[in-house]
C-alpha cells in the first residue's frame, strides 16, 4: 500500500513539475513579442477572446502564457465566477461578472487559484519559488500586481526571475521581492 501511495505522489510530482516547465517556457515565449502596458477596458470575443496583441497588463502575462498551454483563463475564471460570484472580490462594484474583464483583474485571478490549483506558502526563501509558479504582489497605494517564476536564475543565483508586466511591456526581471508578496500558487 505505501510503494502504490508513493508511485502516486511521485507521478503527480512529476506531472506538476512538467506543467511548471511548460508554464515557464510559455512565459519566457512572450517576451519576444513587444507589448505596451495599456489597462484600458476592452470587448473581447468569449471564449479565448484576448486584448490586442501589441497591449496588455500583468494580467495578460498570465493569460497568454497559460494560453499558449491550451488553457482559456477567460473561459476558466469566468465560468467559476457565474457558480461562485459571492466567493469573488467585489472591489470594483460589479453586480454580475463581466467575461471581457474579470480574468484581467489580479484579485481575481488569486481567488481562481486558490480555488482550482493549489496555494501555497508565502515566504523570504527564494527557494519556495520554483519556475512556472504564480506569484502576487500588493504596490503602493492598493494596486496588486502577478507574475510568473521562470526558469533563469538571478545574476547571484539566489532565485528564479519572474515575467511579468509592471509598465515596461512582457519583461524578465529579477523583481521576486521587490514589492510584498500577497499570493503564490501553482495552477
Amino acid at each position: 500500500m505505501k510503494l502504490k501511495l508513493f508511485v502516486v505522489l511521485f507521478i503527480v510530482s512529476n506531472c506538476f513539475a512538467q506543467q511548471n516547465n511548460k508554464l515557464s517556457n510559455a512565459a519566457i515565449k512572450i517576451t519576444k513579442q513587444k507589448v505596451t502596458y495599456d489597462p484600458t477596458y476592452f470587448s473581447i470575443p468569449y471564449p479565448n477572446g484576448d486584448v490586442p496583441k501589441d497591449k496588455g497588463v500583468c494580467t495578460d502575462v498570465i493569460i497568454r502564457a497559460y494560453r499558449l498551454l491550451g488553457v482559456d483563463l477567460q473561459k476558466e475564471v469566468h465560468e467559476d465566477m457565474k457558480v461562485n460570484f459571492n466567493i469573488y472580490p467585489k472591489i470594483w462594484g460589479l453586480q454580475k461578472t463581466d467575461k471581457n474583464i474579470d480574468h484581467r483583474r489580479v484579485p481575481n485571478l488569486m481567488t481562481f487559484f486558490k480555488r482550482k490549483g493549489k496555494e501555497l506558502p508565502i515566504t523570504k526563501n527564494p527557494k519556495h519559488y520554483i519556475p512556472g509558479d504564480v506569484v502576487s504582489w500588493s504596490l503602493s497605494g492598493g494596486l496588486t500586481h502577478i507574475g510568473i517564476v521562470i526558469d533563469k536564475k538571478s545574476t547571484d543565483k539566489k532565485r528564479y526571475l519572474i515575467v511579468h508586466n509592471i509598465g515596461a511591456g512582457q519583461v524578465i526581471e529579477d523583481c521576486l521581492f521587490s514589492y510584498k508578496i500577497i499570493g503564490h500558487y501553482r495552477y
